[in-house]
């Protein structure tokens, strides 16, 4: 199966989120900051000047941008082009032989491109854990907290959001920064991780919480 074309929508807004069932606050000093799978490969099945990729790119600018301005880690997830069957389990079963290799489709898109000083894993199944060293990176620098960017929401996103709260980690998944499929699927993964995984929130509130050290009631 091939990625979908995916129809233009809106991202939510603050006030469209589900009730988060937990209270968890960003705390700079315990915050790492993930970018998921903002490839252009990725990228391509939107339609690029649409919503939600322009919003989706500028919240994730703004996000790094102030995550290095404040010594956040900021960490990108990218997957390897060309990966040989072996390589792609069973994910080539739900998705065929995936990204070519091909440098520009590998490339994390311009917009929102790593900088020194910035990490790049290679990630290899859904979760930004699995095969990498995510987890042993954030506890050698004693950070226990994951604001979560990028997409695909449902799937990527959510699936690191559940694999950081299995490791005691608190994962936050950024709504108007992460984008999906569709609405429907954009939505289902907002409600599941703030009633299963995680804190949903947004981009203003992220950068409220790291500027003054504590996230606005509700966040």
């Amino acid at each position: 199966m091939a990625l979908p074309a995916i129809t233009p929508y809106s991202l939510p807004t603050a006030e469209e989120l589900p009730a988060n069932r937990v209270g968890w606050t960003v705390d700079p000093d315990r915050a790492v900051l993930l970018v998921h799978d903002l490839q252009n490969y990725f990228l391509r099945a939107f339609k690029p000047d649409q919503s939600p990729v322009p919003e989706l790119l500028a919240n994730v600018r703004q996000l790094t941008g102030q995550a290095r301005a404040l010594g956040i880690p900021v960490v990108y997830s990218a997957q390897p082009g060309g990966q040989s069957p072996g390589e792609r389990g069973l994910q080539q079963d739900f998705w065929g032989p995936g990204l070519p290799d091909d440098p520009q489709a590998k490339a994390i898109a311009d917009a929102v491109a790593p900088e020194p000083g910035d990490t790049v894993l290679t990630k290899w199944k859904y979760s930004a854990f699995v095969r990498t060293d995510l987890d042993e990176r954030m506890r050698l620098r004693g950070r226990d907290q994951l604001v979560i960017t990028g997409v695909y929401a449902h799937i990527g996103v959510l699936m690191s959001a559940c694999d950081a709260w299995m490791r005691d980690i608190q994962a936050f998944v950024v709504a108007d920064a992460v984008a999906d499929f569709s609405r429907a699927d954009h939505d289902m993964a907002l409600a599941w991780a703030a009633g299963k995984c995680a804190v949903v929130t947004t981009t203003d509130r992220v950068l409220a919480a790291a500027t003054v050290g504590h996230a606005p009631k509700g966040a």
